[in-house]
C-alpha cells in the first residue's frame, strides 16, 4: 500500500524498543523514563473521586478546574493555559500552530526525539545548535545561538531542564536567549516538564520574555504518573484560543477525570512538600547510579535536572542489553555524528533496581577484564 512520504517519521520509538527489549530479555529498564514506583496515594484519591462525576469530554483547552488550579501554579489567568494529551501533544500542537513550510526552528542538540518530526510534520526546518561535551559535561555556547538565526527562523525550541543531558539553563543563559529572541522576532517554545526535578535553582523561560514564550508542562512528570497523559502550554493569551482550536484535531481532550484529579493533586503537592520530597528522592538515587557508573570507570556526567544521566563508555547499549540492563544509545539524541560511547541511563526506577543493574555492569566489567 503507497503511504505519504511523511511517514518516514513514523518508525518506533528508541524508547518504545529498548522498554520491550528489555521487557523479553528480562533486562533491567534504565532506558525509557517512566517511574518504577505507582502515583502518590493524594494523586490516586483524587482520581478515585473523580471517575464516575467527571467522566464525559471536557473542553478542548481543558477542564476549568485544571486550568485554574495551573493558573495558580504560574502566576497567570486561566485563560492563559490549554491543557493537552501529555507534553508530546503540547510539542506537536505547539509547532502545528506555530510554524510552517519555509519557517526554521532552533533545536538544542542532543535533542528529545519528539522535537524534529515535530517540526518536519509542520513542514519547517530543524536548525540543529549542539552543545559542547567535555570532561565537565554538557554546556550551551550563546555564540553558537546566535550564528544559527538566519531570516527563516521563526521559533527556539528549548528544553529545560534538560532531556537527555540533564543541564538547567542558568538565568543569565535565559536572559541571553531573551534578548536574541526579542532582537530577531523569534517565538520561544520552553519544554520544562521536569521543573520540579531539577536539583539546582530553576529559572522559567517565561520569566524573562512572557509576551513570546510557550511553556509546556506535565503532570506525567512532577506528579510521576506518565501514562495519564496530562500536560499543558501556558502562553500569550491571545494566541490560546488558537492552539485549543489545533489540539482539538488530534485528541480533543485529555481524559477529563484525570484532569480533575491532577487540578487537586497541584495544590495537594505544593501544600505538603511533595516537590521537595521527590527531588531528595531522585538526587539519592542519581548519585547512587552516579557513583556506581563512575567506580565502574564509565565517563558519567553529573546532571543538574530530570531523571536522566548521561556516560560515556567504549560498548554499545546492545552490548548492556546482552548484559541484562537496558539503556538508550546516544546517537537517538543527535542527527548524526554522536559522540563516541555515549548512552542515556533513566534512574526513576526502584533502588534495588539500580543495584541490580550496577551489579551486573560489574559483572560485564569482570567478564571483559576491563573496558
Amino acid at each position: 500500500m503507497r503511504v505519504h512520504p511523511r511517514t518516514r517519521v513514523a518508525q518506533e520509538s528508541i524508547f518504545a524498543r529498548m522498554s520491550r527489549l528489555a521487557q523479553e530479555k528480562g533486562a533491567v529498564n534504565l532506558g525509557q523514563g517512566f517511574p518504577s514506583e505507582p502515583p502518590p496515594a493524594f494523586l490516586l484519591e483524587a482520581a478515585g473521586r473523580a471517575l464516575g462525576r467527571y467522566d464525559q469530554y471536557a473542553p478542548p483547552a481543558g477542564h476549568p478546574r485544571l486550568r485554574e488550579a495551573l493558573a495558580e501554579e504560574y502566576g497567570v489567568e486561566p485563560e492563559e493555559v490549554v491543557v493537552t494529551s501529555g507534553a508530546t501533544e503540547a510539542i506537536h500542537a505547539l509547532l502545528q500552530t506555530l510554524v510552517g513550510p519555509g519557517d526554521e526552528v532552533i533545536v538544542l542538540e542532543p535533542f528529545f526525539d519528539v522535537y524534529l518530526p515535530d517540526a518536519a510534520l509542520a513542514g519547517a526546518e530543524a536548525r540543529l545548535v549542539r552543545l559542547d561535551l567535555d570532561e565537565g559535561g554538557f554546556r550551551l555556547d550563546p555564540k553558537r545561538l546566535q550564528e544559527a538565526v538566519t531570516p527563516r527562523t521563526r521559533l527556539l525550541l528549548l528544553n529545560t531542564p534538560m532531556n537527555p543531558a540533564g543541564l538547567v539553563f542558568p538565568e543569565k543563559t535565559l536572559e541571553a536567549i531573551a534578548r536574541l529572541a526579542q532582537k530577531h522576532d523569534l517565538l520561544i517554545v520552553s519544554d520544562e516538564v521536569y521543573e520540579e526535578l531539577a536539583f539546582v535553582p530553576f529559572p522559567r523561560m517565561r520569566a524573562f520574555a512572557p509576551e513570546r514564550t510557550f511553556t509546556v508542562g506535565s503532570a506525567g512528570k512532577r506528579l510521576e504518573a506518565t501514562g495519564w497523559r496530562v500536560g499543558w502550554i501556558v502562553g500569550p493569551k491571545e494566541v490560546m484560543p488558537t492552539l485549543a482550536g489545533m489540539r482539538q484535531w488530534t485528541s480533543f481532550c485529555a481524559p477529563t477525570p484525570l484532569q480533575v484529579a491532577v487540578a487537586e493533586g497541584l495544590k495537594v503537592a505544593r501544600r505538603e512538600g511533595f516537590y521537595e520530597a521527590l527531588r531528595s528522592k531522585y538526587r539519592a538515587r542519581r548519585d547512587l547510579l552516579y557513583g556506581g557508573l563512575s567506580a565502574l570507570e564509565f565517563k558519567a556526567f553529573l546532571p543538574e535536572g530530570t531523571y536522566f544521566l548521561m556516560a560515556r563508555l567504549p560498548h554499545s547499549a546492545q552490548d548492556l542489553l546482552e548484559a541484562g540492563v537496558a539503556a538508550i544509545p546516544g546517537e537517538a539524541f543527535y542527527r548524526e555524528d554522536p559522540p563516541e560511547g555515549l548512552l542515556r541511563f533513566a534512574f526513576c526506577k526502584k533502588e534495588e533496581e539500580l543495584h541490580l543493574a550496577l551489579e551486573r555492569l560489574s559483572r560485564l566489567r569482570e567478564e571483559r577484564g576491563a573496558w
